[in-house]
């Protein structure tokens, strides 16, 4: 028995029915540019490079991934860009937050043990074990770790919602965008922000609570008493 062919979509033929399709192929066009354009809105003047960054007390750096245990070039590069606003005295703690929902991946730990590395102290480094995305990261930096500004640190195709999810999340924010080879890696990023865009758009709209929200932590606090 042959099933039937499926029947091909057909266009309107009336006039009116093309306008129809036109106008609603517009109004989606609008509707998907929209958390793009809020997103904008909301960052404005608050992106700015590693050299003119306002000196601020916390940093912000978000997970990227991790190959065999060690921070993924794109996170690498997140992490350089913290260790050198250390360095300068920009900033005098770092705040990594990454996802740790499985015993044999700890996205926070390799980021601690990698700054280690490049000159930043254990005890100005703070670990956040369930940022398992940007809103979950802004949420917990503010209502666990009691975070009322800070400096983040992504790529550029990402640093908009970091800081556009942040603000909203209460924690007054700059973004630092570092620079990032345009392989297929960055490609897919920026492809996947125009969906991300949308998600953000909902969390920033309903605020939903963080997959773990958890009891208030003083790791940033005591960071922050210690002697350099």
């Amino acid at each position: 028995m042959r099933l039937p062919k499926p029947r091909r979509p057909r266009l309107p033929r009336t006039r009116t029915g093309q306008r129809r399709l036109v106008q609603a192929v517009m109004l989606g066009c609008v509707l998907a540019l929209l958390p793009a354009t809020w997103m904008h809105l909301v960052t404005g003047d608050r992106l700015r490079t590693e050299a003119d960054v306002p000196r601020t007390e916390v940093a912000v750096v978000f997970g990227a991934g991790l190959w065999g245990g060690e921070p993924s070039p794109y996170l690498a590069h997140r992490l350089d860009a913290a260790a050198d606003l250390y360095r300068a005295g920009r900033i005098e703690v770092v705040l990594v937050t990454g996802d740790n929902s499985r015993q044999d991946y700890d996205e926070p730990d390799a980021m601690r043990a990698y700054l280690t590395r490049h000159g930043v102290p254990d005890s100005r480094i703070v670990s956040d074990y369930a940022g398992f995305d940007t809103w979950d990261s802004c949420v917990r930096a503010k209502k666990i770790f009691g975070v009322d500004e800070a400096v983040l640190i992504s790529q550029g195709f990402h640093i908009r919602r970091a800081v556009a999810l942040c603000q909203e999340a209460g924690v007054a924010s700059y973004g630092v965008g570092v620079d990032a080879k345009h392989d297929a890696t960055w490609y897919y990023g920026g492809t996947r922000e125009i969906f991300a865009a949308g998600k953000a758009a909902l969390d920033a709209l309903f605020e939903p609570d963080p997959r773990f929200l958890g009891p208030r932590e003083s790791g940033v606090t005591n960071a922050l008493a210690a002697k350099r």
